[in-house]
């Protein structure tokens, strides 16, 4: 089918159940890519091909010849979010209920000439009713959120600016697409294709966003570098991460640590599979570092039944630290991980914990889709606490024994109206185990999400 074609379906496709290679997830966007840059629409240099769907003209427009290129095209597009959150029992009681409303809009162009490129993509994310105050994350104003330049050498393709980053699975950078407020880095990136494989190289920072327009800036403190490499079915990497004002166990130091990660992932007949392995090493505030996470996912999927079902079976396991002061942490840093970790409301965040999380969703009729989820959490160690998904401590071990944190579960349900515009809703609820009871407030948690997409 022609991409143009395709234009009209592509939103429908992916609001389908998960297929067996690719389990869709909360934090993703509906339709087309999050990161915008990757989408490749030189098909529709045709113009019968544009013609064939309202989007086409602003995906390709044609340029007259620019530095000698007659291939000189420019492609256009936006995002317009709002996004409702009510939430009671706010981190189990400990902050107050609230009811807020998410405001965002992410316009692109993205101009190709010959064999480079230069792609533009301007933020507007703005908040109301969040206490006691809206941070970066929730709104931002007006800002730039990528702006960079890339050049195409045939088996090198060179980029550097400011960019979204999505690699693997996010499980230590992503795009925190979730939050009202995406993620970006400045820096460089260079992927190397070698037949069927590649590896990027990067050395980044993090952009550290303001609560004022256009003050968004390069984080002075934390910077990214290492490599990924994507085979067919597998994926492996070294990530180094330098921290000069990290805090662990109300300690405050330098730290810097280095992963090493493999993945597997792929399908075979009705069984889809995605592990994860990380191992962390490195030093923080004259402390040694050992941590680790073995992530797991397997799922079997029902092409043939009414629905297309599809059930998965996600287990994680995230060092903590066991013994405090011992000159050793063993606290699992996820880096830079999507936002809604573990789903729409995630009050746990990817360090000390042992979770599982069954799923089971399936197409309702043809534009409408369903999942339905449970979840439970357990300290990994009894000497470490419970952190949220940035990696901030938000319950100290203190007096807890217990290893149990609490659990609950989530329902989605969502509607592709149009090609671009998704309307969806979720609820879910997170009732408190055995060491929250013994460590602090214990009101069960409650959220209720309303969101409408428009995307082209």
């Amino acid at each position: 089918m022609a991409k143009a074609r395709g234009l009209a379906l592509m939103a429908l496709m992916l609001a389908t159940p998960a297929s067996a290679q690719e389990v869709r997830e909360a934090w993703q966007a509906p339709t087309l890519s999050i990161t915008r840059y990757d989408e490749d629409w030189s098909d529709l240099a045709d113009a019968e091909k544009r013609a064939h769907h309202w989007t086409g003209p602003f995906k390709y427009v044609p340029l007259p010849k620019i530095m000698g290129a007659d291939d000189a095209w420019l492609s256009t597009g936006t995002e317009l979010r709002l996004r409702s959150e009510s939430l009671s029992g706010n981190q189990w009681g400990a902050a107050p209920d609230q009811t807020y409303l998410w405001a965002r809009a992410l316009p692109y162009a993205d101009l190709h000439v010959g064999k480079a490129r230069a792609f533009v993509q301007p933020m507007a994310s703005f908040a109301t009713g969040v206490t006691p105050s809206a941070s970066p994350t929730d709104q931002s104003r007006l800002d730039l959120l990528q702006a960079f330049a890339e050049l195409d050498l045939g088996p090198v393709t060179l980029r550097g600016g400011r960019q979204m980053v999505s690699l693997g699975t996010e499980r230590l950078v992503g795009t925190r697409y979730g939050p009202n407020t995406p993620l970006a880095f400045d820096g460089a990136r260079a992927v190397v294709h070698v037949g069927p494989a590649s590896v990027s190289l990067l050395s980044l920072r993090p952009v550290q966003a303001g609560l004022r327009d256009f003050d968004d800036h390069t984080s002075p403190t934390r910077a990214l570098w290492g490599a990924y490499g994507v085979l067919p079915g597998w994926d492996v990497y070294y990530l180094a991460y330098r921290n000069r004002n990290a805090h662990f166990g109300g300690i405050a130091g330098e730290e810097l640590r280095h992963s090493i990660g493999l993945r597997s992932h792929g399908a075979r007949g009705r069984i889809h599979w995605n592990v994860e392995g990380i191992a962390q090493f490195g030093h923080f505030a004259g402390q040694t570092i050992g941590a680790w996470t073995l992530g797991s996912e397997v799922g079997l999927s029902f092409s043939a039944a009414p629905g297309t079902p599809d059930f998965t079976l996600r287990a994680n396991v995230i060092s903590g630290d066991s013994h405090a002061g011992d000159g050793h942490l063993g606290t699992f840093n996820a880096l830079f991980p999507k936002g809604k970790y573990f789903g729409e409301l995630s009050p746990v965040g990817p360090a000390n914990i042992v979770n599982l999380n069954p799923r089971l969703s399936a197409q309702l009729s043809r534009k409408v889709s369903a999942s339905l989820a449970a979840m439970a959490f357990w300290r990994y160690a009894r000497g470490d606490g419970v952190y949220d998904i940035p990696g901030n401590l938000i319950r100290a071990p203190g007096l807890g024994h217990s290893r149990f944190i609490g659990g609950g579960g989530e329902a989605s349900v969502a509607w592709q109206a149009t090609a671009e515009l998704e309307l969806s809703t979720s609820f879910s609820v997170f009732a408190p185990g055995a060491f929250l009871r013994e460590t602090g407030s214990t009101r069960t948690t409650t959220m209720l999400g309303l969101e409408a997409n428009f995307r082209f």
